[in-house]
């Protein structure tokens, strides 16, 4: 398909919100983000910065030396909703709102930290000993094996810092919940239902199992996020209507916080479920883990200070209960923001706010400015 044009301002920086009216009007579902790193790959080349491409997923940078601040968003949206207000690729701007696909979550902190970064290279502002690099990668929104920003990492630079855009309202995220799925299964002995004693019933044990699951607790609070929390989400057991069943198996769902590594949660239960017989645990899905920024590091003062300028006021930190790419850079010290309301994304009711993409491009820009002037050697 041919590349939607991006108009540019007359200082010849790429304008975000026409950068972002370009992205949306790309269907970039997870897995289908080709055309949009097109996009990105082509302005990038243009401007005359550093860009660098694997498959779907584009980095460009700015600067020199081995401080590096590496500003990440993803490229590919979930697919439409029912009911938008205009078509969910056809970018209207109405009422100082601009709708779309993709305009929250998370095209506009795409958008607005490639405009930053292309703002950094045309005004010459980026320090001897900084890095700015921002990536815009592939298969956030898929929740499958593959992930565009943990593919690259191996590939680029050791960022120093990160920040993850994702709509926080343009306030710091410092706190993200992980999800780990178990799956407990109860084993019984089929027999006949109507000689039901020749039997044990799976779905029995599996009751019993569900009531000691539902009275787990996990008393430690994290300050940002509270206590995890624990549920049973679904349950299946039993093969016909005359047989006692032999298997029954329930799914939890278990919204982790920073205050238990997943490994400890998972000895919790194993160890509330010991007692029973025919009972087991499998660790169903373990890979999203909770995330915090460490209260030293440079990037939370600085997020913290930059958001309220922007704001005109102090603002205060915050948790998400919302999985990101945070988790394929869990081991850096890193914050999520990032503009428009999270509780748009993925919904008919998909915009966001011209201004605050504008305000955005500022608070990163700012951001990285900030951020090199506190940690020069």
């Amino acid at each position: 398909m041919p590349l939607p044009t991006v108009p540019s301002s007359t200082d010849q920086q790429t304008d975000p919100v026409d950068l972002l009216r370009s992205l949306i009007a790309i269907p970039s579902l997870s897995g289908e983000e080709g055309p949009a790193a097109d996009l990105i790959e082509h302005v990038g080349r243009s401007a005359g910065v550093d860009v660098w491409r694997k498959d779907d997923n584009v980095v460009l940078s700015v600067g020199e030396g081995e401080n590096v601040l590496l500003l990440n968003s993803h490229l590919d949206v979930v697919p439409p909703s029912d009911g938008h207000h205009y078509a969910p690729f056809d970018p209207v701007v109405k009422d100082g709102w601009l709708f779309g696909r993709g305009s929250v979550d998370a095209k506009a902190s795409g958008a607005a930290m490639m405009s930053a970064l292309l703002e950094a290279a045309s005004s010459g502002s980026m320090p001897a000993n900084g890095q700015l690099m921002v990536a815009l990668t592939a298969c956030e929104e898929g929740g499958g094996m593959y992930n565009g920003l943990q593919d690259i990492r191996p590939d680029v630079p050791e960022p120093a810092a990160v920040v993850i855009g994702e709509p926080t309202g343009l306030i710091p995220c410092v706190a993200q919940k992980g999800l780990l799925i178990l799956k407990i299964h109860a084993h019984g002995t089929s027999a006949h239902a109507g000689r039901p004693h020749l039997g044990v019933n799976a779905i029995t044990r599996a009751a019993t199992a569900v009531q000691e699951i539902e009275q787990l607790i996990l008393e430690k609070e994290d300050p940002h996020l509270g206590a995890p929390t624990v549920t049973v989400t679904t349950i299946e057991g039993g093969s016909a209507r005359n047989a006692v069943p032999e298997h029954c198996v329930f799914a939890v769902d278990i919204r982790t916080t920073p205050a238990y590594t997943h490994t400890e949660i998972i000895d919790r239960v194993r160890s509330a479920l010991q007692p029973y017989d025919g009972v087991e645990v499998e660790v169903y899905s373990n890979r999203f883990v909770p995330c915090a920024t460490p209260e030293n590091a440079p990037i939370r003062q600085v997020a913290i200070d930059a958001s309220s300028a922007l704001h005109g006021e102090a603002v205060v930190p915050f948790g998400s209960p919302t999985a990101s790419d945070w988790i394929f850079v869990q081991d850096l010290p890193a914050v999520k923001l990032g503009p428009g309301d999270s509780n748009r994304s993925h919904t008919a009711d998909e915009r966001i706010r011209v201004s605050d993409v504008h305000s955005a491009q500022r608070l990163y820009l700012n951001l990285a400015r900030t951020y090199f002037e506190r940690t020069a050697a």
